[in-house]
């Protein structure tokens, strides 16, 4: 890593350093879903729980951008954060490209979070960082100038390709040995309504809860009626579309990051600097955090897929699961700084690799919420294939990493 000496602002270089940054952006980002789960899970409206999430989503990259924008020497090249903010009538082009970066990840981030019910977990973010890498690490690989070893980061590509199959395959599989539950449990899902679940469980179900075994009907009816949003009975595609729409969301936000940083489109003018990635991340955080409020605002009045209506009173006044929810925010904005951080050093394709994150939600998934308990053989060896290809795909996206040439002055 570098900060100062000859090179203004903290500028990561090494490829080490890089792979570091994009190791803990891969725990970050495969951590924060799960907290949004968690609450969906516990019965707390997703329009509540991603206003606080998108809070302090932002304030993390404002951190980021204060804190490691502002270290070193301003200079003509490599100015800091706040001189860059001065100089939006020359970079504009630039700043629009991570204003678009944002857009893309906090509409793909909005989808997410109502997959996440419909398909549970593991499903929603293999299927959805597969279809990222598939798109956005291919078209990061030509705007790098090809900086990343061609033939190890394709195979890559290749294997979350697969994994995208797998994934479907697995949701399918799981949806079948849950309707088979349901068909022998007191007559099928006509049983998922609160009088039913109140004489099997009595009043405290979340008590009630502890007492019956992960993956029967007996739970899966219980937590239906406890959840947000109700997902028993409703159509796989619903679900698979969902997540197929925040894949195609995500792969946008990564090379128009890569655009915003690097002007490989040449936009500026001769002599005005690229943006450095902390201008950028305050940018592409921004306008994430704005459509965000917007459209979760908009949702309390009108909700989608069935979730309840609320008010911006009745958001204030929830305070069951803020802190998680607060905490999701900020995990998930280091998270995406560290990614950018070492994209910026390494190559945006090979930054790619935190589309890994499936590995760490899907221990979350199974250590928290007990995903696949009591399936089926083929939906075990299904999830097994899965896992396995993504730990293959990551591996050689790491492998693929170059290292950026900086320029010094």
């Amino acid at each position: 890593m570098a900060s100062g000496d000859g090179l203004g602002v903290y500028v990561l270089e090494s490829k080490g350093g890089a792979i570091a940054c994009i190791t803990l952006s891969l725990l970050c980002l495969g951590t924060w879903p799960a907290l949004l789960a968690l609450l969906e899970r516990r019965g707390r409206l997703p329009q509540h729980t991603y206003l606080d999430y998108s809070i302090t989503n932002f304030l993390a990259a404002i951190f980021i951008a204060f804190v490691f924008g502002q270290l070193g020497q301003s200079t003509p090249v490599a100015p800091s954060f706040i001189t860059q903010l001065t100089q939006i009538q020359d970079n504009w082009p630039s700043v629009l490209f991570a204003l678009a970066g944002g857009v893309g990840l906090s509409i793909g981030n909005l989808a997410t979070q109502y997959a996440l019910a419909f398909v549970g977990l593991s499903v929603t973010e293999v299927t959805s960082a597969s279809i990222t890498v598939v798109i956005g690490t291919s078209v990061n690989y030509f705007l790098d100038n090809k900086l990343n070893r061609a033939d190890v980061l394709f195979s890559g590509v290749g294997c979350f390709l697969v994994a995208v199959c797998l994934g479907s395959a697995v949701h399918s599989s799981n949806s079948t040995d849950v309707v088979a539950k349901l068909g022998n449990f007191s007559g099928g899902c006509k049983t998922v309504n609160q009088e039913e679940s109140q004489r099997l469980f009595g009043v405290e179900q979340e008590e009630e809860m502890k007492n019956v075994k992960e993956g029967t009907a007996a739970f899966l009816i219980a937590l239906e009626n406890k959840r947000a949003i109700k997902v028993l009975g409703k159509s796989m595609i619903i679900g698979l579309s969902i997540t197929f729409f925040a894949g195609l969301c995500f792969s946008l936000f990564s090379p128009l990051f890569n655009l915003a940083t690097n002007d490989q489109w040449h936009t500026l003018e001769p002599g005005v600097p690229k943006l450095i990635v902390y201008t950028a991340f305050f940018y592409f955080s921004l306008s994430c955090f704005l459509i965000a409020i917007a459209l979760n605002v908009t949702f309390l009045y009108k909700p989608i897929l069935d979730s309840p209506g609320s008010s911006f009173k009745e958001y204030l006044n929830d305070w069951n699961g803020r802190g998680w929810a607060l905490v999701a925010g900020l995990v998930c904005g280091f998270g995406n700084g560290l990614q950018f951080m070492g994209g910026q050093a390494a190559g945006y394709a090979a930054a790619d690799a935190v589309q890994a994150l499936p590995l760490v939600s899907t221990f979350w998934g199974i250590y928290l919420f007990g995903e696949y308990k009591r399936s089926s053989p083929r939906t075990y060896a299904l999830l097994v294939a899965m896992l396995i290809m993504f730990a293959v795909a990551v591996g050689l996206l790491m492998a693929s990493a170059g290292q950026r040439v900086t320029l010094k002055i």
